[in-house]
């Protein structure tokens, strides 16, 4: 039978030379086919030359980030990538122009300009947005942690390591006041200092005088320098050494009076500090330092966060599934702020004869868990109360809708 239907017939017997060296497969060159021919195909490798890119591939672009580590005199500069390679580093004077011309060969790439929060950031900041730069104000708290890392610590590292947060994007920005503001805030400084100075004055005078058995704990303000007058008057040398510092005192006190007054009236003749002194134990001082702080009411999304952005909230500590307790308050942002909301508060707690809510309230927590908490509790309390009244343009309410704001 020539052989079985279905499958195909054997093949032809090779013979010996063809078994023992198999024939070698010979390279042929591909002869370029017409366009719509179609090109049989064969064993041969055929190499294809590599693809070329686009003429006209998108690029991605080449951005810059800047850090700056501001000293009094001359300013760390470093430019980096978006790769983190660093681009330049160098110095130049603390002056918006000099850091501008600095800045000017990467000015159209500049993506970010970042510098920590310090005394020559408000300034530096303003300057520097005016030359059309994108300026960021780092916190200082983060800022210190994430540089804490560096091995050495130097202005060049510093600058180095601000520019990688830059590129990053791992940052905290500080919100820069308006100049009225500052200009405010230091009538505010000078009127504390001069206080403290008068008060650091009079508690010299009345330690100094025990050791001669002199004891004024119990004399006032108002009766003060005629008692130590009276008491030293047998002594010619306490006298002249008391006179000197009582003469101190009484100037101290007078420049005071005058810069407290001068904070008065800025307070009254401000729509918005006038609506916050509506509220009881809110006076001008605590008005006027509430106001310039916070100094844009659009700046919080809610109103809940002034509390925490004031240090008015109870810190947490939690790791793990064994350790989660609560601490005091975390005493962050202004302590000057914290400490009159406070002032605020214990008076209303406790010197203000009428009834709000929002004492009731304070006194409710006062009787179970102690005075101290439900004063700070009741300043958190105040410091979301004006800053809603201010966001919302209304008045201070003594009914129940004033303690839940």
């Amino acid at each position: 039978m020539a052989g079985v239907i279905g499958r195909p017939s054997e093949a032809p017997t090779r013979s010996a030379s063809s078994s023992t060296s198999p024939p070698k497969k010979k390279r042929l060159l591909k002869a370029p086919a017409a366009d719509g021919v179609a090109v049989p195909h064969n064993d041969v490798v055929q190499r294809e030359p590599p693809a070329r890119p686009a003429r006209h591939q998108r690029r991605t672009a080449v951005e810059y980030f800047a850090g700056l580590d501001v000293a009094m005199k001359d300013t760390a500069i470093c430019v980096v990538d978006a790769e983190g390679k660093t681009i330049i580093e160098g110095k130049a004077l603390s002056e918006p122009d000099a850091i501008a011309d600095f800045l000017h060969p990467f000015r159209d790439k500049l993506r970010r300009v970042g510098h920590e929060a310090g005394a020559l950031s408000p300034w530096l900041q303003r300057g520097l947005i005016e030359r059309d730069l994108k300026v960021v104000c780092l916190e200082t708290i983060h800022v210190r942690s994430v540089l804490k890392a560096q091995r050495n610590k130097t202005d060049k590292n510093d600058a180095r390591g601000l520019a990688q947060m830059m590129r990053t994007g791992w940052f905290r920005e500080v919100h820069v006041k308006s100049e009225e503001s500052y200009r405010l805030r230091l009538l505010l400084t000078h009127r504390r200092n001069l206080k403290r100075k008068f008060l650091d004055l009079e508690n010299a005078i009345r330690h100094s005088l025990k050791v001669f058995g002199i004891k004024l704990h119990l004399t006032g303000r108002a009766h003060f320098e005629d008692a130590v007058r009276e008491q030293v008057a047998h002594d010619p040398l306490l006298a002249g050494l008391c006179d000197a510092m009582l003469r101190a005192r009484a100037a101290l006190w007078v420049e005071y009076l005058k810069l407290h007054k001068l904070l008065v009236q800025f307070a009254s003749r401000d729509p918005v500090c006038l609506r916050f002194m509506g509220i009881p134990g809110v006076g001008p001082v605590t008005a006027l330092a509430f106001k310039t702080a916070v100094d844009d009411p659009t700046r919080f999304k809610r109103a809940r966060i002034v509390g925490a952005h004031f240090g008015l909230t109870p810190k947490r500590y939690q790791s793990g599934d064994t350790v989660d307790r609560p601490g005091c308050i975390s005493k962050r942002g202004d302590k000057e702020v914290r400490a009159v909301l406070y002032e605020a508060a214990k008076s209303l707690l406790t010197r203000y004869k009428g009834w709000c809510s929002l004492k009731a309230w304070g006194l409710q927590i006062a009787h179970r868990s102690g005075h101290k908490k439900a004063v700070a509790a009741v300043a958190r309390k105040l410091a979301v109360i004006m800053y809603a009244m201010w966001r919302d343009d209304t008045a201070f309410q003594f009914s129940n809708s004033a303690a839940t704001a």
